[in-house]
């Protein structure tokens, strides 16, 4: 039998096995290296992209916050005008019920009762004077209360003193002013 040296192919064998081993390990890492890369990058970019609307989003949000300062700004102006308008309206439905309070308050006095002080404070008036007697306060309680301006006297204090030799009555009287219900108002009720 011949003797055939196998042993150079073989170590030559191995070592085409063995570069072509580190090759295909080269190419994988390479290849491996290329996906890490790629899907860092996309990641990247995707986060990249988020950030900018992110950035608009907040932007966009200042933008409303300033026109929601804006319209409460508004709102508030346009609340005091409305309460202006408001205080102007009532100022000027008021501006009658005045000259009728004091119209009442000469056709309701009966005679021998002097009035000496008016106070009002919203709805409430308060009445001080004199009279000759104790009767007459009476009778001028009683016109208050058949009067459409005034209603509800009471009598606070009644003083009976002596003046100038006469018999006089100080008193104080409490009452609400009311305005008659017009016609509508009074269809509205009913």
């Amino acid at each position: 039998m011949a003797r055939i040296n196998l042993l150079p192919w073989r170590e030559e064998l191995r070592r085409q096995q063995r570069v072509e081993y580190f090759t295909i390990l080269g190419m994988c890492a390479a290849a491996a290296a290329l996906v890490v890369i790629g899907v860092h990058l996309y990641y990247g970019a995707l986060v990249k992209q988020q950030e900018t609307r992110n950035g608009y989003l907040n932007d966009q949000i200042a933008l409303l916050d300033k026109k929601i300062e804006e319209i409460r700004e508004i709102e508030k102006e346009k609340q005091s005008l409305i309460d202006r308008l408001s205080a102007i309206e009532q100022l000027q439905t008021s501006r009658p019920i005045i000259v009728h309070l004091f119209d009442e308050m000469v056709t309701t006095l009966p005679e021998g009762v002097y009035l000496t002080e008016i106070l009002q404070r919203g709805d409430q008036l308060t009445v001080r004077g004199i009279a000759q007697s104790n009767a007459r306060v009476s009778s001028y309680m009683r016109r208050m209360d058949e009067s459409q301006w005034i209603t509800s006297p009471q009598l606070d204090i009644i003083q009976t003193g002596n003046q100038g030799g006469r018999r006089i009555a100080d008193f104080v009287l409490k009452a609400k002013q009311t305005a008659p219900k017009s016609e509508e108002d009074k269809e509205g009720e009913e």
